[in-house]
């Protein structure tokens, strides 16, 4: 286990790194041209990813990037 301080400022910079590689792969996620294995670890990621953000950001932000059953399907 790590601990981590950090600034509010910078916190807000961490989302919104978060925020914009999330927001990409759920983009590349919808293009048909991609390799369903390459999916695979894009989904992966996007766990990972969307665990981390979990931890910093507020619950209402969280909830806009939940994969919804509705979503996995069209993926």
């Amino acid at each position: 286990m790590l601990g981590l301080l950090i600034h509010e400022r910078e916190k807000l910079e961490i989302q919104y790194l978060l925020k914009r590689e999330m927001d990409e792969i759920l983009y590349d996620l919808e293009e048909p041209r991609i390799d369903h294995v390459v999916k695979r670890a894009m989904k992966e990621r996007y766990k990972i990813l969307f665990s981390l953000f979990q931890r910093i950001a507020p619950q209402n932000e969280c909830v806009n990037y939940i994969i919804s059953k509705n979503k996995k399907e069209k993926m």
